[in-house]
């Protein structure tokens, strides 16, 4: 079994991130529903640590997760994933009446086309755009709102520094698999597999595949921790994972 991760630094940006909110913290946040310790490296409990399964692929396309206020804290959080597998990804708190200024700078990088990745029915008509647009020389950049369904909404419509942006609909062709978090709708996809269907619009078909193994590899982990059994390593979503590594 794979050695946990126990006192890694912050490794890359919703660690970070994560890191900064709990020290802004009054008092230490416990996971709903487990009091167990956790492995920093992966929020999974220690008996379940997947780091050493950890995927990283090279990519083209960059990863942009503006987060609600405690997303970056949630175990189940699946953005984490994304920052895993995609190294050119970065993080931002979310607030109503501020920004992040390297937010700002970040989308007005010339070698970045970025878009809002967002269900066509919130925006304008002239926003939306179903397919990546003609943009030579630059690399698309993909924003998406970490949060529940709600708190996204409420963050699309209150984030005017993204009105400027087009606004990227995507059409899934499956519904969610993920199972860590209930949904009202089937069709709302988790974090991390809307991030798997941008890198394949992105052309960049092995990092999504990698990443959509990788949800359900973690998937596994957290709910076989949950019900205390023990991960098992032969299962299909793991030896797909490492068959992927193979392919870097």
């Amino acid at each position: 079994m794979p050695e946990p991760d126990t006192a890694a630094p912050p490794r890359h940006a919703v660690d970070r991130l994560r890191a900064t909110r709990l020290a802004r913290s009054a008092k230490p946040f416990i996971a709903r529903g487990s009091r167990a310790p956790r492995c920093p490296g992966c929020r999974v409990i220690f008996s379940h640590c997947l780091c050493a399964l950890r995927p990283v692929v090279a990519t083209q396309a960059g990863m942009c997760l503006i987060m609600c206020d405690i997303e970056p804290l949630k175990p189940s959080n699946t953005g984490w994933l994304i920052a895993d597998v995609v190294g050119d990804t970065t993080a931002f708190g979310w607030a109503r009446t501020t920004v992040d200024p390297k937010l700002l700078e970040l989308l007005a990088d010339p070698q970045w086309q970025a878009y809002v990745v967002f269900p066509a029915e919130f925006a304008p008509p002239e926003r939306v755009v179903t397919e990546l647009l003609p943009t030579p020389h630059k690399k698309p950049l993909f924003i998406l709102l970490d949060a529940t369904w709600s708190e996204a909404c409420k963050m699309f419509r209150k984030s005017p520094y993204l009105n400027h942006l087009p606004v990227l609909s995507l059409q899934p062709e499956a519904l969610s698999r993920y199972r860590l978090r209930r949904s009202k709708r089937d069709e709302h996809l988790c974090t991390s597999e809307v991030g798997a269907l941008c890198l394949a619009m992105a052309g960049e078909q092995h990092a999504a595949d990698t990443l959509e193994t990788y949800l359900d590899v973690f998937s596994n982990h957290y709910v076989n921790a949950k019900h205390s059994v023990p991960p098992d390593w032969e299962d299909a979503a793991h030896l797909r994972l490492r068959a992927l590594a193979q392919l870097r």
